[in-house]
Formats: C-alpha cells, sequence, structure tokens
C-alpha cells in the first residue's frame, strides 16, 4: 500500500557447530525464522546458515538466537589482509579439532575391542572377565560418549532432542543396566559365562551385562563420524582448490622497478609480472609478451589458450610459455575467479524440493523415535517379557534411528556435483537450477558469441561513391561502435583502428545503443548510424547484401546524417563444438530453436549446418521473449542460451537462463547457469551432470528413509542387537557420503563423431 516503508532484505552467512543431524538443521532454521521478516537455509554438510532478514535485524540478533537453539554460532571472520594471523588461527583450530577427534576414536577403539571379543567369543571368557569389561567400557561411556552426553544435555535445556540424545540414552541405559546386573543381578559371579547371539535371547534366570552395546554405540557412531567428516570433506575438495588458486603475492611493475608486494595491495591499473610456470595474479590485459595460458582449474578449457598483447587474462590461470606484462582490470571480489568460487558457495547454500521434506520429517524423527522406544518398553514389560529382553529392544530402537542420512543426503551430493561442475566450466546458481536441468525440453540458442565463437572480422567494405569516401565513412563507422558491446562492434572499430593507421578514431557523443538493432551517435558533426539494413537500399549496397547473405556474413549497413554510405560484411566462426553439441542435445531428448537478430539468410545457413529446423531471425529482445512465453504456452520447459544485453531478457523470462561465461555481465546476472569455459558443449555436460546429481539425491533420499522405515520395526520387535544396530546406524550415514562422493569422478561422455569444418557466417 501506499506510504508503507519499503523494507530491505540483506543476505548473512552465520557459522553453525555442533550441528549433528537433519533434526539440528530444523531446529536452528526455526529458531531463525521466530524472528520477524527473518528465512534461513541451514546446510548440514557445510555448517553454514544462509539467512535472509530486514537491514532492522542485525547480525548479533541472529547469532544469538542460533546460541539460544543450544549450538554455538559465529558470523565468518572478515578476509585476511597482510596479516593472515586469521586464516593461520582457523586452521590450527580445524587441525586441532581432527586430532582431538582421531584421539578419541583411538582411545575408544583400544579400550573397547577386548570388551567386544570377550563378549562376542564364549572360549575366551575367563574367571572375572566380566568385571574387566567393566572396568574396560565405563571410561567408553563416560569419556569417549561425553560429547554425546554434553550435546544431549544441551539440547534438554532447550526442549529439544536431537540423535545425540538417541546415542547418549542408548550408551546410559546399555551401561546402567550392565553395573545393575554385576552389582545386583548377578551376572558378578566370578564363574560367569554369557553366550552371545545377534538376536538377542530369554533370560536364564541371571541378568546379561550388555557391555558390548554400552562400547559399540560410541565406538561405530565415532567412527562413522571421523569417515563421515573426511568423506564430506572430500567432497568441498573442489571448491577449496578453487580458493587455492587465489594468489598471496604480485610481482608488480611500476617507475621504481620491479618489486612483490602481498595481492591485497594490488589496486587496478598496475602492471604486474607473470612468469613462466606462475599463476595470473588476477584478472588483466596483457601489456607486453605473448605466451600460452592454461585455464583448466578456471574454466575448464582443456587446450592452453595463446594470448597476446591486448588479449584478457584470468586470474588462477598458468603462464605456460613466456614472460607477460599484465595490467589488472580487476581486484578482489571482483574477479571471475572471486565470483566462480562466490556462485559455488551459493549453490551449495540451497536445497533441492525433496530435501525440504527430508527436513520436515526430521524435524520431528527423533521425538518419534523417543515415544517409540518408550512405547517398545512398556509393551514388551506389559507382555510379561522379560526385562532385558524389553530393554534391549528399547535401546536397539533408541540406537539405530538415523536421522543424519536425511540431513546428508541432499547437500553431500550438491557439494560434490557443484564442485566436479566447477571443474568442468559449469556454475549452477542452486539444486533449483539443477532440477529445471533435468526437466527442459526445448533450448532457445542465440548466433553470435553462442554457436559462433563471437571472433568476428570485416571481410568486406563496400562505400558508395561520394564527397565522404570509404575511409572516412569507416573512420565515423568504428569511432561510433567504439561505445558497443556486440562483438560486430568491436569487430567494426578494430578494423578502422587498423585502416586509420596512428590517427585515433574520433570521440563519440550522445551514443545510444538499440539491441538487436545497432548504435548511434554524434561523430564530428555527423549523425552515425550503424545497424541492421532495413528497407531499401541504393543497387551497389543491395548487390554488396546479396553477396554478403550468400556468403553467410552479417551485413551492416552505414548511416551517415540520415543517408546510406556503405554496407560491411563481417563473417564469423561456428564453433567447432557447436555440431556436436546440437546432436548430443538432441539425443538428450531437448530441441534446439536458434533465434537471433540477424537477417534470415545467415541465420538459416548456420541453422543449415547444425542440423537446426526451427529458425527465427530478426529478432529484437522483445521478440526473443515473447518467443520464450510462447513455448512455454505450448507446453515446453524452455532454457535459453545467449551472451548479450539481447538476450537479458529472455534469459530472465525462461524456465532456465543459461549464459555464456564468455558474454556480458548483464547476460550473467539475468542467468541461472553459466557456461564459464564459453562452449556450448558445455551445456550437455550440465545437462548430465544435473541428472546424475539428481539421481544420486533420490538414491540418498531412498537409501535414508528405506534404511529407518526397515531397521526400526526389527529393532521394535527384539530382532536387532543393539550392537549391530550402531554399526548399521553409522554405516547408513557413511553410504549417503560416500555415495554422493562418486560425483567427484564423473565424468562427460566422449563425443560421439567429429564435427564438421568451421565456417564463416555472423549475426547481430
Amino acid at each position: 500500500m501506499a506510504g508503507e516503508p519499503v523494507t530491505s532484505l540483506v543476505v548473512t552467512d552465520i557459522t553453525v557447530g555442533g550441528m549433528t543431524c537433519a533434526a539440528c538443521v530444523r531446529r536452528v532454521e526455526k529458531k531463525l525464522a521466530k524472528l520477524e521478516g527473518v528465512t534461513a537455509t541451514v546446510n548440514l554438510a557445510t555448517g553454514l546458515a544462509r539467512v535472509s532478514h530486514p537491514e532492522s535485524v542485525p547480525a548479533e540478533d541472529l547469532v544469538a538466537a542460533v546460541e539460544q537453539a543450544g549450538y554455538q554460532a559465529a558470523l565468518p571472520a572478515p578476509p585476511a589482509r597482510e596479516d593472515e594471523s586469521t586464516a593461520v588461527d582457523g586452521t590450527e583450530h580445524a587441525d586441532t579439532a581432527a586430532r582431538q577427534e582421531r584421539e578419541r576414536l583411538l582411545v575408544t577403539a583400544l579400550l573397547a575391542v577386548p570388551v567386544l571379543v570377550l563378549s562376542m567369543v564364549p572360549a575366551l571368557q575367563f574367571r572375572n572377565w566380566q568385571w574387566l569389561c567393566f572396568a574396560l567400557a565405563a571410561p567408553v561411556a563416560v569419556w569417549s560418549a561425553w560429547p554425546f552426553h554434553a550435546r544431549a544435555v544441551r539440547g534438554l535445556r532447550h526442549s529439544t532432542a536431537t540423535m545425540d540424545t538417541l546415542v547418549s540414552l542408548g550408551v546410559v541405559a546399555s551401561f546402567s543396566w550392565s553395573a545393575y546386573a554385576l552389582f545386583l543381578g548377578g551376572a558378578g559371579d566370578p564363574g560367569m559365562r554369557m553366550p552371545f547371539s545377534l538376536l538377542p535371547s530369554a533370560s536364564d534366570g541371571t541378568a546379561h551385562v550388555y557391555l558390548e552395546a554400552a562400547v559399540s554405540v560410541p565406538l561405530f557412531v565415532l567412527t562413522g563420524r571421523f569417515l563421515e567428516t573426511r568423506a564430506r570433506r572430500g567432497t568441498g575438495a573442489a571448491l577449496r582448490s578453487l580458493a587455492e588458486l587465489a594468489a598471496k603475492e604480485v610481482s608488480v611493475r611500476d617507475e621504481h622497478g620491479e618489486r612483490a608486494i602481498p595481492i591485497e595491495r594490488l589496486r587496478v591499473g598496475q602492471v604486474f609480472v607473470v612468469r613462466p610456470g606462475e599463476r595470473v595474479a588476477t584478472d588483466g590485459c596483457v601489456t607486453e609478451g605473448s605466451s600460452a595460458v592454461d585455464l583448466s582449474l578456471v574454466t575448464g578449457e582443456s587446450e592452453p589458450v595463446e594470448v597476446s598483447t591486448g588479449s584478457a587474462l584470468v586470474g588462477g590461470a598458468v603462464n605456460a610459455g613466456g614472460l607477460l606484462l599484465v595490467r589488472a582490470t580487476a581486484v578482489g571480489a571482483d574477479t571471475q575467479l572471486a565470483r566462480i568460487t562466490r556462485l559455488v558457495t551459493d549453490a551449495q547454500a540451497g536445497k533441492a524440493r525433496a530435501q525440504r521434506l527430508a527436513d520436515a520429517v526430521a524435524g520431528v524423527f527423533v521425538p518419534v523415535v523417543l515415544s517409540i522406544a518408550v512405547t517398545v518398553l512398556g509393551f514388551w514389560l506389559g507382555a510379561g517379557a522379560d526385562p532385558q529382553a524389553a530393554l534391549t529392544a528399547c535401546v536397539a530402537v533408541l540406537v539405530v534411528a538415523c536421522p543424519c542420512a536425511l540431513g546428508l543426503a541432499t547437500p553431500t551430493a550438491l557439494m560434490a556435483a557443484t564442485g566436479r561442475g566447477a571443474q568442468l566450466g559449469v556454475l549452477v546458481s542452486g539444486p533449483q537450477t539443477l532440477e529445471a536441468l533435468q526437466h527442459i525440453d526445448m533450448v532457445v540458442l542465440d548466433k553470435t558469441g553462442t554457436l559462433t565463437t563471437g571472433h568476428m572480422s570485416v571481410a568486406q567494405v563496400t562505400a558508395l561513391p561520394g564527397e565522404l569516401g570509404q575511409d572516412a565513412v569507416l573512420r565515423l563507422a568504428g569511432a561510433v561502435e567504439q561505445g558497443s558491446e556486440h562483438p560486430l562492434g568491436r569487430a567494426i572499430t578494430a578494423y578502422a583502428r587498423r585502416s586509420a593507421g596512428d590517427e585515433p578514431l574520433p570521440p563519440v557523443r550522445d551514443f545510444v545503443a538499440t539491441p538487436g538493432q545497432g548504435v548511434e551517435g554524434l561523430v564530428e558533426g555527423h549523425t552515425v548510424e550503424v545497424a541492421v539494413p532495413d528497407g531499401e537500399l541504393p543497387p551497389m549496397l543491395a548487390e554488396a547484401l546479396t553477396t554478403a547473405e550468400s556468403a553467410a556474413h552479417t551485413p551492416v549497413l552505414v548511416r551517415v546524417d540520415g543517408r546510406a554510405e556503405a554496407l560491411i560484411a563481417v563473417g564469423d566462426l561456428v564453433r567447432s563444438g557447436s555440431y556436436r553439441a546440437v546432436d548430443q542435445l538432441r539425443r538428450l531428448g531437448i530441441r534446439p530453436v536458434l533465434a537471433t537478430g540477424d537477417r534470415k539468410a545467415p541465420a538459416q545457413a548456420v541453422a543449415a549446418a547444425l542440423g537446426i529446423e526451427d529458425v527465427h531471425a530478426r529478432c529484437s529482445p522483445e521478440d526473443k521473449a515473447a518467443l520464450v512465453r510462447q513455448l512455454q504456452q505450448e507446453g515446453y520447459r524452455v532454457a535459453v542460451v545467449g551472451d548479450g544485453v539481447n538476450d537479458a531478457a529472455a534469459l530472465a523470462g525462461a524456465d532456465l537462463g543459461i549464459a555464456m561465461g564468455t558474454g556480458t555481465d548483464v547476460a550473467i546476472g539475468a542467468a541461472d547457469l553459466t557456461l564459464v569455459r564459453g562452449d556450448i558443449e558445455a551445456l550437455v555436460d550440465a545437462v548430465r551432470l544435473a541428472r546424475r546429481t539428481l539421481g544420486t539425491i533420490r538414491a540418498n533420499l531412498v537409501w535414508a528413509f528405506g534404511y529407518n522405515v526397515v531397521t526400526v520395526p526389527l529393532a521394535m520387535v527384539g530382532l536387532l542387537n543393539p550392537m549391530v544396530a550402531a554399526a548399521a546406524m553409522s554405516a547408513s550415514s557413511v553410504l549417503v557420503v560416500c555415495n554422493s562422493l562418486r560425483l567427484r569422478a564423473w565424468q562427460p561422455s566422449p563425443a560421439r563423431g567429429r564435427g564438421a569444418r568451421s565456417r564463416k557466417t555472423g549475426a547481430r
């Protein structure tokens, strides 16, 4: 309503510690959601909460809310500058925690293994063996399981129950019953022997001890979490490798000579040195030298790329050849490497629809399991069963239930997939993008810079005889195109500069660009328009137009003060990968459509070369957006691939917007997915990776739900030994993470057949 203030939302990331299962995730999200205007998405695998909140809600209140839920919370530390003590301290803290975890597991194994062996092999049971087992089990039940007890008590103080509650109760119940049996139940007799069975058995008049359950639960759960932590760290390896590409120091060269400075002190415009074998410190433009650079770790390009004076460079690339001098064009958070890392991190913070269902189930999972355990205990005691058999079933229910697998099903797969995608030059904005990729059945392709390389060159200039002449017209056209972002404009400007020699092009004023049509501006008192030919042309230019179109070139008309003066034919190359990509898209059940602002003849030439039947030429940005809406109304799920300003509206309106990484920031900003390496074949890789990832997520969730559906009833009816239950519960989470880890090794299918040779073409 009018008059109401508009509250802007900000996004804050919070590191959350102490979460162990999906129930923890659900509790943190609900606690944050109680703050007015706040929504949160919490990732169990990364321990990160992404919170959207009004500016009126300070970040400190968000941290306090998480802490009130019973968990540790902290805002991410600011990036270290010259003093990297913060990063070092963080690394030391992580190393210390990992070392303590290993030590706890090692001590637990040394104490627990003798207890398990003596309990499971009656032939080894000597006189008073049970008292030795009790002495060994006591520190396991108290010290080894202390983290579970502490978190369970903390949860109790906040009126919540998590997986730690189940583990703690299982250990306490098993050890307490064993202590009762030893001291009061007759099991402490020096000559006592206890048979072992995987299935609970009836009492022979003497209370059995369950020390093997008391030690196996902490042992197996600690082992499972240790393996799970290592595996989860593996899923984020690709993201860490991206972060490691960032340079720490750079050699700058200026009037004072050459000196090394921390990368944080490098500024845009400074010139720095890249020697053979060194990484490019930041995004820049080569000012001197030539070489080949390896972009495989940044953009997924498999072959080294030749660069020379004027070539753009990406930070993180490796110089494989000669000495380069580079002028910095972006630093810090503005570099392409930083944007890639940020996109991957953002993608890993999201949740698929299926995971939201799993989290909703996990929110009530632990209370339901506790209710079932109490019900099972009461039922067996009420039915006249032996107390220790009833307790065994109760403990088995507590121990076997595993909400961890539910919480890890999606984030671990998503972490592995987004990291692998980044290595292949495919950046997704989140799980919703993967879901949309799986279901698209129509893709609308732009031509220039998408199906073609976008590296255009002037093939022919035809100028009308008159007072201006070809050189003057070309000079005016190159001047007005200086303000254009389109590959056509860059090609015309470069050609005009070469033709002018040492004479600089004049400046342009009142510049106006009409996406999909052309540009106009005032140069040296003349109104100059460079645009797609439209309407009737003088015979000489009409003939040149026909010749250009027959050669699959893009014709561009130059008007000076409203009069047609020249026609410039610009050529481009179809990407070699476009042939394979279009064929493979069809094999995946995706129909390709070509939509371009170019004239019909060049558009059809490219479509015929690639085998695309549906062609839409002379499309304005509004036409492309309308085409997308029309296809959606016909029932298609539409993806749009583009690289320019004229594609932004269609990208935003599609079910899935896909930007070429070589395109403009406007196109990339409007897209859901970015093909960093600028190769249309990366789209095929993206579709296949999305289908594999969602298949992995579904398998993880089926396992997580199915495991609990099968094992909990077995425990309820007394068919599951607590020790076996503990091992099964630990294995459940490890299996989910290991299944996700397979995505790290996923490889695109080899290209089928060879593409035809590149052909000349063009587009506006």
